[in-house]
């Protein structure tokens, strides 16, 4: 065995030997490049080898332009010192940025193998004897067991690899879901516009299946399957758009219907495209500016205001949307999204019927801070939370078929990784044709509490004015059309309780003040508890 360890310590040579072919190998490669001085004699060589214009040396020490700062220093001195086989110039340099023929090449990695070769024989006059051959013997049956569990484990893994690959659902193709189980209802309120508020419990479930597809492993092809069974609680139960689920999908018979369709691709580095076939959402290709609350009804807030500024709700369908990001501090959203694309009776399809076309200039001036100023024209489009145009109220009924123009701004500021503040403002200003405008506000403040209690908890609050009709023109107001009497605010807490990575509980409470910004409203409080499967 000794001798064994004897034969180990050339190998440091073997590695100099490696590192100089590597770099000699590429030198060589651009010697095109070099004119008459590629000629001369090169650095590396054997104390035999008696070639004009190179002398041997004993220590690196000797080279006057060898530094030990160069990255190849301890090579060349392992080379030199122990090794012998290097020479350099008699001006006592050696050169070593200066390129060098394959011939100096050859002629160099022979004499260090010659020299290697004079070394191992030195060393390893009887490199394995039958001592040596008994002893590995025995540390084989020492360890006989240590190998079995070791050999056994490594045919495991294999063969959970092997069903792997066989039963893998698709090359391409990934499965992704989401499971929404919640129980809610009113829990105060009478009366709203002449109607008795329906308090019974429902249990109510959205079941989403994900199919993400690429092709090249930078696009994605996103395929959604979608069962409900709870239609917003503002056409059974509230009478008022304030205050719907945002996980409420508009279909009591949980059958399943393609939800959403869509592929997004990149356009060079910092561009994107989204196109959108099937339910197309803002959120899908830009920032809406409320991290950690905007969870699309399975995380996060629980209603539709608390989710985004309810003027995004206004751009939704089929269409196309862009992201440009123009550095790491400063993208561009653009989009239009028709409402009834497929329809191609008069007043509707692509470009006929209602429409929602936006932009947004999303800044991020540092980690902490995210701004979002944007702009919405949208035609026989809704303006309130729930989207659905669900609201009994006569100005809503009127004025959700108007044209309007939208202006948000967003803003988030996350001071410390345990506590975020946001919020926006919105204001759409409506034009009824051949009747009259009006001006519609929103507003609101959020609160995020990311990790509270546990790692991937999230406790929210949202305080603001669902969107309420400020001023009409008096052509409206001569056709009977008046602005909002009073003001109804939208109060919202959560905390969202991870249970596992899978599972996660969210009680809630939505409190709305005087619905439908009218006083002779009784108040609503809504509760829910919220139970999100992922897999």
């Amino acid at each position: 065995m000794q001798k064994f360890w004897k034969y180990l310590l050339v190998s440091p040579a073997v590695c100099g030997v490696m590192l100089f072919v590597n770099t000699a190998t590429f030198a060589g490669e651009t010697e095109t490049s070099v004119k008459s001085e590629i000629n001369q004699p090169q650095v590396l060589a054997n104390p035999d080898i008696k070639a004009q214009n190179m002398a041997q040396v004993t220590s690196v020490s000797q080279f006057s332009d060898v530094q030990p700062t160069d990255w190849a220093f301890q090579a060349l001195q392992s080379l030199v010192e122990r090794y012998g086989c290097i020479a350099g110039y008699p001006n006592s340099t050696y050169r070593g940025n200066r390129a060098l023929t394959r011939y100096e090449f050859a002629a160099g990695l022979n004499a260090c193998l010659d020299r290697i070769n004079e070394l191992i024989a030195t060393a390893t006059g009887d490199l394995v004897n039958k001592q040596d051959l008994a002893t590995l013997q025995k540390l084989q049956a020492d360890f006989s067991a240590e190998l079995a569990t070791l050999r056994g484990r490594v045919d495991a893994v294999e063969t959970r690899s092997a069903e792997l690959e066989a039963n893998q659902f698709s090359t391409t193709t990934k499965l992704s879901g989401e499971v929404v189980i919640a129980i809610a209802s009113v829990i105060g309120g009478n009366t709203v516009n002449g109607q008795k508020v329906n308090q019974n419990t429902v249990l109510a479930d959205r079941v989403r299946l994900n199919l993400d597809t690429s092709f090249t492993g930078q696009d994605l092809l996103r395929t959604r399957l979608q069962a409900t069974n709870l239609d917003p609680f503002s056409q059974t139960a509230t009478f008022t758009p304030e205050g719907d689920f945002r996980f409420a999908g508009g279909n009591n018979s949980n059958g399943v219907v393609i939800d959403a369709l869509l592929y997004q691709f990149p356009l060079g580095k910092k561009t994107g495209i989204t196109l959108e076939a099937n339910a197309g959402a803002i959120d899908d290709f830009t920032n809406t500016v409320n991290p950690y609350l905007d969870g699309d009804g399975g995380s996060g807030a629980l209603s539709h205001f608390g989710t985004r500024n309810p003027i995004y709700y206004l751009v939704n369908g089929t269409g196309i949307g862009i992201k440009h990001e123009f550095s790491d501090k400063v993208e561009l959203s653009l989009g239009y999204l028709a409402n009834d694309a497929a329809n191609p009776q008069l007043g509707s399809g692509l470009f006929n019927g209602a429409y929602g076309a936006m932009g947004q200039l999303t800044v991020k001036p540092s980690n902490q801070i995210t701004l979002g100023l944007t702009y919405i024209n949208a035609y026989k489009n809704t303006f309130f939370a729930n989207g659905s145009g669900g609201s009994n109220n006569a100005n809503d009924n009127i004025l959700q078929n108007a044209s309007s123009n939208s202006y948000g701004i967003e803003a988030s500021f996350q001071p410390s990784s345990k506590f975020v503040i946001g919020g926006w403002a919105g204001l759409t200003k409506a034009r009824v044709l051949s009747v009259g405008d009006a001006d519609i506000w929103n507003y609101a403040v959020t609160l995020a509490f990311p990790d509270l209690g546990k790692k991937g908890n999230i406790a929210g609050i949202i305080v603001g004015m669902e969107p309420k009709v400020t001023s009409v023109s008096s052509s409206l107001r001569n056709a009977g059309i008046n602005k909002d009497p009073d003001t109804s605010y939208h109060i919202e807490g959560f905390y969202q309780y991870k249970l596992s990575d899978n599972i996660s509980i969210t009680p809630g409470v939505i409190w709305l003040t005087a619905p439908d910004h009218n006083n002779q409203n009784d108040d609503i409080v809504i509760g829910t508890v919220r139970t999100t499967f992922s897999f």
